[in-house]
């Protein structure tokens, strides 16, 4: 996978990005000379986050933090550069791995190095490689969203469907299910699913970016990537499975009638699936994610994300402490496990083997023996490039025109990648030829 050798801190200075400095105040090394106790302000997304606040909150009364959702992924993270700008960002804020990088390169996440030091014994090398860049570290990993496939066992036992181990006997699957019943698909092709397309091409061998030191290159459309996309193209085009966005109300209907069987997605499936299908839970089961090539278990992440201080902070080392603990402390991972998230630190992923199973799938007694096999597996050193949220927006608008017009998933890929390199180039990053 792509190597670590790129200087983000050198990118930002060549590129002179001030961003910092238009914030409200640059993070200071600690937080003397404060009255009464310190508040500090916290974006997060997710059903886990309040309790993990709230027991936060009640275990330290001199650190108080007030938690604002200002929406998932991509959305929080463009919130956090403009909030930056206005100089209105908060102390802390969830970032997934893949958005980090340009969250540096922007001036929103700080260096917290200083404040965690060793802390890297607390996690797998790939899962803290996501937060740490040249040496210095970004972030504390919170959760891991290596990839699986959740699947409604009770429909796949009704219609006779084995769980497929590769993605050859899942094709087969998704013939078998159509047949036996016109109205229910296997899964789903989200078009807008910038991350779950990611980490089934980086499964397949896919590097969409690689840098060696300054030089960048940007693949989209390599040749895993193009037999990924022409997988899924073979799919729709047979109508094997749905071409249409997750968890709108009509997808979530079709999911609680048992029409749409599985979902292959990070762990925290389980938690989004009981949300907006509370009803089916005890119908559901978790299996390690199928294979491109029998016998390797490789899978990617999708999702999972860090806690991060911002430059805007003027409690730095305070927000550093809450960021170690949401990462650390058994309580947080114990609401995070209530939830059906999967802990990024070694602690709450040994605490999983204690705990019940997801409340979508309560029988199932070896989900966390399973999740732990799966995370062993998942493809070490991930990495992003410095624009992910262009590459995001391209990916979605390309793959949904290709969707609604009929014409090639592959052409969407060179599209996006069209679009990545364009911006890099504009930016100020040297992007070489393929």
């Amino acid at each position: 996978m792509m190597r670590r050798t790129v200087s983000l801190a050198a990118t930002v200075s060549a590129l002179a990005l001030t961003l910092a400095a238009c914030s409200s105040g640059a993070a200071s090394g600690g937080d003397a000379g404060d009255d009464g106790p310190v508040t500090l302000e916290y974006w997060a997304w997710g059903t886990a986050q309040q309790p993990m606040v709230d027991a936060w909150n009640a275990a330290h009364p001199d650190i108080q933090v007030k938690r604002t959702d200002a929406g998932g992924g991509t959305d929080s993270s463009a919130k956090l550069v403009t909030a930056t700008r206005g100089g209105n960002a908060p102390d802390v804020a969830i970032v997934e791995y893949n958005t980090l990088p340009a969250m540096i390169v922007a001036g929103v996440a700080a260096d917290i190095s200083e404040h965690v030091d060793g802390l890297d014994q607390e996690f797998a090398p790939g899962v803290w490689s996501q937060v740490t860049f040249d040496g210095a570290t970004y972030g504390v990993p919170q959760d891991a969203g290596p990839q699986a496939l959740t699947y409604n066992k009770a429909r796949f036992e009704e219609l006779g469907i084995e769980v497929p181990t590769t993605w050859d006997e899942f094709a087969e699957a998704a013939e078998q299910v159509h047949e036996a019943d016109p109205d229910t698909y296997l899964t789903t092709f989200a078009p807008a699913e910038f991350g779950g397309f990611a980490g089934l091409a980086q499964q397949a061998g896919a590097e969409w970016w690689s840098v060696d030191g300054d030089a960048w290159t940007v693949d989209f459309d390599d040749e895993a990537s193009v037999a990924v996309a022409d997988y899924w193209q073979d799919l729709i085009d047979r109508d094997l499975v749905l071409a249409e966005p997750l968890l709108t109300p009509e997808w979530n209907a079709q999911v609680n009638k048992g029409q749409v069987l599985s979902w292959p997605a990070g762990l925290w499936a389980a938690g989004v699936l009981y949300g907006v299908a509370e009803e089916s839970a005890g119908d559901w089961a978790m299996a390690p994610l199928p294979q491109w090539t029998e016998g390797d278990p490789a899978v990617g992440f999708q999702g999972g994300s860090a806690v991060v201080v911002t430059t805007s902070t003027e409690h730095a080392e305070a927000a550093a402490e809450f960021a170690r603990w949401m990462g650390t402390a058994d309580e947080a991972s114990a609401a995070q496990i209530e939830q059906g998230q999967y802990p990024a630190s070694l602690a709450g992923q040994e605490l999983t083997l204690e705990s019940d199973p997801p409340l979508l799938m309560p029988e199932q007694d070896d989900y966390w023996q399973t999740a732990a096999r799966i995370t062993r597996d998942t493809i070490p050193e991930i990495s992003w490039g410095p624009n992910v949220n262009v590459a995001s927006s391209a990916f979605q608008d390309a793959m949904s025109a290709a969707v609604t017009d009929g014409t090639p998933l592959r052409d969407a890929l060179t599209a996006t990648e069209a679009e990545v390199v364009d911006d890099m180039t504009t930016t100020g990053f040297e992007v070489t030829q393929k």
